[in-house]
């Protein structure tokens, strides 16, 4: 049985052990650390790499969107709240659900469903990477393209639909840039913020832009913003 290591972040103890009782019937679960403020549940992921956590979104002094923006990597999160009113926000930083606290027994199993099936499929797509030589077929309305995959320079999110830059010419897809995130070599295809995603191989220049973020302008042109997040994981990953 695959285990899925997991840490509880909640500045109040009964709402820590409220999810702790929730997971003791899912064994797939393993609770490896709990936290009751940001800077301590930073140190915990960095040092542990959880796959999930249990967050909490109002705690005292940074908030559980807080301790996201501050990650390098960021593992699978579910909110857990007593407010509803951040749901929007939560899923647009790409959570896999949000619960609304006190937690109720048939709405936590729906979601560990949820989750596990989730993580299941990543497990799957991380071992079905696309090779860079093959090359894609896209339809595009009436436009039929067949394309290698190293000819794609730029991808940007548009909702449920994503926008390939190739060559002179440009299609859409109906994919979402974390599906593509999952099936591109992550080793050339770098996700620059929430909703673009680049070939490094077609970086003309990288600059230092504001509040610690980058600028990369790549050989076509674009200039593109990396959030401070991933300006952070691009230095650690291409650095000596």
């Amino acid at each position: 049985m695959k285990r899925y290591k997991t840490i509880i972040i909640d500045d109040e103890r009964l709402a820590r052990e409220e999810v702790k009782r929730a997971l003791e019937k899912h064994k797939e679960f393993e609770i490896i650390a709990e936290a009751s403020h940001v800077d301590e549940a930073i140190t915990l992921i960095e040092d542990l790499q959880p796959d999930l956590l249990f967050l909490d979104i109002h705690m005292p002094g940074k908030s559980g969107f807080d301790l996201l923006e501050e990650l390098t990597n960021v593992p699978d999160v579910v909110f857990t709240t007593a407010y509803d009113q951040y749901a929007v926000k939560a899923f647009e930083m790409n959570a896999l659900d949000y619960l609304v606290k006190p937690l109720r027994d048939e709405r936590f199993s729906k979601t560990i469903e949820k989750v596990k099936e989730e993580l299941s499929n990543r497990v799957k797509s991380e071992s079905s990477t696309l090779p860079m030589h093959q090359k894609i077929f896209i339809k595009d309305g009436e436009k039929c393209h067949f394309i290698p995959l190293t000819d794609i320079y730029f991808i940007e999110s548009l909702e449920n639909y994503a926008r390939l830059y190739f060559g002179s010419d440009k299609a859409m897809i109906k994919r979402s840039l974390n599906l593509l995130a999952e099936k591109l070599d992550p080793k050339v295809f770098f996700r620059v913020n929430r909703s673009q995603m680049i070939n490094i191989h077609y970086i003309k220049e990288i600059h230092p832009y504001f509040n610690n973020k980058l600028q990369i302008i790549l050989t076509t042109g674009e200039k593109v913003e990396v959030s401070s997040r991933q300006s952070v994981k691009f230095k650690n990953w291409n650095s000596l």
